[in-house]
């Protein structure tokens, strides 16, 4: 499977770091710019490509018969965006009883441009105690990958600032609707 999730990131003229992958057991894995549909697709593709097996979020609507029967064998979880209370407990608790997981999550929340980002994969990596690895795909240069390794501080602000540092400049699918493409550091 690995070799022809590389052919078909070779094929689409995507380059993804196929090195750069966590020494850590547990970690959440946080992945922007957001933009498109097309992003979880290649995306996937490319942990694939990457040996890098993930539990993700979406939204409970997708999870229809039969395509919720595929997104759940991949690592999908299903989340009831009208409900989300606790949901930051209950994934600390889920990754702090796993052995092995990347737990991907987008910051922000939507394909759509966002000022803001949701605060939820921070809290969940600082109550379990794991990183926070910075994935990527980034259209304008056509790459993709996990960058660094986070290890968060407590201090919401600050870490945002500095993780959001990494993906300054970077272009989602859809120009214009990733909040950090034309910012400068």
């Amino acid at each position: 499977m690995r070799k022809i999730c590389k052919l078909i990131l070779k094929l689409l003229y995507f380059k993804v770091d196929l090195e750069n992958i966590p020494k850590e057991k547990k970690y959440v894995l946080i992945v922007a710019p957001h933009t498109s549909w097309t992003d979880f697709v290649i995306g996937k593709i490319a942990l694939t490509a990457m040996n890098v097996k993930t539990t993700f979020l979406m939204k409970k609507e997708i999870f229809i018969f039969p395509l919720g029967v595929f997104l759940r064998y991949i690592g999908g979880y299903p989340v009831d965006r009208q409900h989300t209370k606790n949901l930051t407990d209950t994934f600390a608790e889920y990754i702090k009883n796993s052995n092995e997981i990347a737990f991907l999550i987008a910051p922000e929340g939507t394909r759509r441009k966002v000022d803001i980002w949701k605060r939820g994969f921070y809290y969940i990596a600082l109550k379990s105690q794991v990183p926070i690895a910075l994935g990527y795909l980034d259209y304008r240069n056509r790459k993709g990958g996990i960058g660094t390794v986070f290890y968060p501080t407590g201090d919401y602000n600050a870490d945002l600032q500095e993780i959001q540092k990494f993906y300054y400049g970077m272009r989602g699918r859809r120009k214009g609707c990733f909040n950090l493409e034309e910012k400068e550091i």
